[in-house]
């Protein structure tokens, strides 16, 4: 017994935790999977599954629900069409060059499902937001993604900068920066509506005086998302700004003592010093960011309902709503959709920006 033990104790380790894996990960994955290609109606004392294809997934790319998913697209206006043929001209020649150059099979077919979505996304752009349609949650999401993460990288960047300077009181400031991640989103979320409230608000005073009492922001669909950014972004430097704050101390000081020594200025040693040293985990922050900010549902459903009409509301959100209505073959398709387009842009950005940046500086 002993001996059977001792030969299987690394397994018998292993197995509470792969098999938590199993029941928590893999399974609802798989179910999921099922349910997006099924039509699934509950009913007294059970339920019905019928297995449908792409069905629902046709529904939300091209039927009933493409306005929900994309948006609607009526005509594209000629600065649509400007920039929609310049965008995919570009990537056409993106493609050639790559070919031209260092062909390689498994590169070339990753890089044309980029080309693909990219394709997809800078027309949905183009027939959307540049001909003046409405956009659906691809659309939204997606600013929250790039616009959100963009301003919280710079800000928490330059805010991880600062306290890595030999300034009083960094510490201090150390400290404040941190405390809003450790509020709740529901918490933020709250709080943000309460903020913004022109009317009865802490800062109605504020919003009056500025000439805005009677602008209902939950009612404008720019301001509303402008407002659920601002909330997503406070929440989420404090994030960028530990990681970034941790790479710039770890940058060797005698570096940036010899170029002080050799004349460099303080900008010049930035970009060529500390710049290059704090890249590569840079873009890891963005990745990590950018994986969270597609998945972003708790603020958009606090603070507006996804509103006014589907402004603010993201494809989670959208996923959640379907799957509170039981409709969940629908749920899943739409979760399966953002699951696919986060793992094509990550996947994209990993390997077009921080492996190439690797291979650049070998």
């Amino acid at each position: 017994m002993n001996e059977w033990l001792d030969r299987h104790m690394g397994r018998l380790f292993l197995a509470p935790a792969v098999t938590l894996i199993l029941i928590f990960s893999i399974f609802p994955l798989v179910a999921s999977l099922i349910l997006a290609f099924s039509r699934l109606r509950l009913r007294g004392g059970g339920f019905t599954m019928r297995w449908v294809g792409f069905r629902n997934f046709e529904k939300q790319l091209f039927g009933s629900e493409q306005f929900h998913l994309l948006g609607t697209f009526t005509t594209v206006s000629i600065l649509g069409w400007i920039v929609g043929l310049a965008g995919t001209g570009l990537l056409i020649w993106w493609m050639v060059r790559y070919a031209r150059t260092r062909f390689h099979w498994v590169g070339f077919l990753g890089r044309m499902i980029t080309f693909g979505i990219a394709v997809g996304l800078l027309w949905l752009f183009c027939a959307t937001l540049l001909s003046g349609n409405p956009f659906g949650t691809v659309g939204t999401t997606l600013f929250y993604v790039f616009v959100g993460c963009g301003i919280q990288f710079l800000i928490g960047t330059a805010l991880a900068f600062a306290c890595s300077q030999k300034l009083r009181g960094r510490t201090t400031f150390r400290v404040i920066f941190f405390v809003p991640m450790m509020v709740t989103p529901i918490g933020v979320g709250y709080t943000f509506r309460m903020l913004a409230d022109v009317t009865k608000g802490p800062f109605a005073g504020v919003w009056q005086w500025a000439g805005l009492g009677d602008f209902a922001w939950a009612t404008d669909p720019w301001a509303a998302r402008i407002f659920i950014t601002v909330a997503d972004s406070w929440q989420w430097i404090p994030f960028v700004f530990i990681m970034m704050l941790a790479a710039f101390e770890s940058v060797p000081r005698d570096l940036v003592e010899a170029g002080d020594l050799d004349g460099a200025s303080p900008w010049q040693s930035f970009r060529e010093i500390t710049w290059p040293h704090v890249m590569p985990i840079a873009a890891t922050v963005m990745l990590i960011r950018a994986i969270e900010a597609f998945k972003i549902v708790d603020l958009p459903n606090i603070m507006t309902s996804g509103g006014p009409g589907i402004a603010t509301e993201s494809v989670s959100l959208q996923a959640y709503y379907a799957w509170r209505s039981l409709d969940l073959g629908q749920a899943s398709a739409v979760a399966y959709i953002l699951l696919f387009v986060t793992v094509v842009i990550c996947v994209s950005f990993f390997n077009l920006v921080v492996l190439s940046r690797v291979r650049a500086q070998k």
